[in-house]
């Protein structure tokens, strides 16, 4: 989906990226309800409650309630950042100082060379995989500017597209108080999680809500009846329950 170069120092690396990750989503259409024909979405206008074509729109930053700042094509143009095609490694530092709440998005970078010419990046996975780092850098694709962690994985290099700090609300924010715990409580809760402790294997779990909405629309394309059922609903543990609760998991998990 893109071509560039690393760059760090005075190496430069060419690479093509492409995204890790595929999203696959059942997409439903809105339909008229009477006569099942798709509706097509338009811009209206709240003042004039009518439809306005594409040349007539325009877009404009509110900068209090009912003013804003007209914004033209031109203008916002010159607010783009230039596409030199360089993914610029500015520093290096340990993974284990990159909080996973900052990862965005994930890419593969693939070498875009083969033979001996391809060594500057086997070279660049050995260095990260050795130090256990990972190199922070900006690139810029498809008008925007992105920051990024470049990131060991096997032989591959990966490209995480990182948040700005600024964008990641900080945890105090939400008040949390502390809650004591009886040395009892934690000694089951720790006996409980480590029972239940094995290796991660993603490929186990399905996207149940998907598989549901697939086998929903399997049943009605048949022409059977579909039941709706009341959702259940869980109540929390009260703290004064807690302990008889974490006991009795336990001895489920025996």
């Amino acid at each position: 989906m893109w071509k560039g170069y690393i760059h760090f120092g005075d190496t430069d690396v060419p690479v093509k990226l492409h995204s890790a990750v595929r999203e696959e989503r059942i997409q439903f259409h809105l339909l008229h309800r009477r006569d099942q024909v798709r509706l097509r979405q338009q811009m209206v206008c709240a003042y004039e409650k009518s439809p306005v074509p594409a040349e007539e729109q325009s877009k404009g930053f509110e900068v209090e309630e009912g003013k804003y700042i007209i914004i033209n094509p031109e203008e916002l143009e010159q607010a783009v950042p230039e596409n030199n095609r360089m993914i610029e490694v500015h520093e290096f530092v340990e993974t284990s100082q990159i909080d996973p709440l900052l990862v965005d998005r994930v890419y593969y970078l693939e070498p875009d060379i083969t033979g001996t010419q391809g060594k500057g990046y086997g070279a660049l996975v050995n260095a990260l995989t050795e130090l256990d780092v990972e190199g922070i850098c900006t690139w810029t694709m498809r008008k925007r500017s992105f920051l990024g962690a470049l990131q060991a994985s096997g032989k591959i290099l990966r490209l995480n597209a990182l948040r700005y700090a600024d964008e990641v609300i900080p945890v105090a924010s939400l008040g949390l108080q502390d809650l004591a715990l009886s040395e009892k409580e934690l000694k089951i809760g720790s006996e409980l999680i480590d029972k239940l402790t094995a290796p991660f294997e993603p490929q186990k779990f399905e996207n149940e809500h998907q598989k549901r909405l697939l086998e929903m629309i399997e049943k009605k394309a048949r022409g059977e009846k579909i039941a709706v059922l009341s959702p259940k609903r869980l109540k929390p543990t009260e703290s004064d329950d807690l302990l008889q609760v974490l006991e009795a998991s336990l001895k489920k998990t025996a």
